[in-house]
């Protein structure tokens, strides 16, 4: 049997509301978002490469948006010191690279699994937090990664946007 991505249902963000909740909103839309784009494909379709100039892939803005979730939330909030699970260094683009769509199913499960370990640092961590990234010394406040994510979904939800109408014809925002 051919797995597939599970249908995804949206929750839209609020247009009002105080600004911790409007942007766990949209970061979760966001997240959501990502999930509806690879809904009802297998993981061959995932796994394709439908702009013949780029290695992007569904599949892999999965992987990468794991290890970005990871990154951000688990080693540079949170302190923890985690090992990305599809970078390697000193190509962080190997996320989209060496994919298989017989993983589809495991590499969806590790996002899902990530993204609730990260809610958890998301929703215990004040805005005004100052969160220091031991890899080069840059302080941010935890408002400026909550921004920075909700920036960096919705530029891959660009190329997730461009990648389904390629795959299936499926368009919507």
């Amino acid at each position: 049997m051919t797995w597939t991505a599970p249908p995804i249902t949206r929750t839209m963000p609020p247009a009002e509301g105080d600004e911790r909740s409007l942007l766990n909103a949209f970061l979760e839309f966001h997240r959501e978002t990502l999930l509806w784009k690879c809904s009802e494909l297998t993981g061959e379709q995932l796994a394709l490469q439908p702009v013949p100039s780029s290695a992007m892939s569904l599949l892999g803005l999965v992987r990468h948006l794991t290890d970005v979730e990871r990154y951000w939330f688990r080693d540079v909030v949170a302190g923890e010191q985690v090992t990305p699970l599809y970078w390697e260094q000193p190509d962080r683009d190997s996320d989209f690279d060496d994919l298989h769509a017989e993983g589809a199913e495991r590499d969806f499960v590790a996002f899902l699994e990530e993204l609730e370990q990260c809610r958890t640092i998301q929703l215990s961590t004040e805005l005004d937090s100052i969160v220091v990234d031991q890899a080069n010394g840059d302080r941010n406040s935890f408002r400026w990664v909550m921004v920075h994510m909700i920036e960096e979904y919705a530029r891959h939800n660009g190329h997730a946007d461009l990648f389904r109408e390629a795959i299936d014809g499926a368009v919507g925002e």
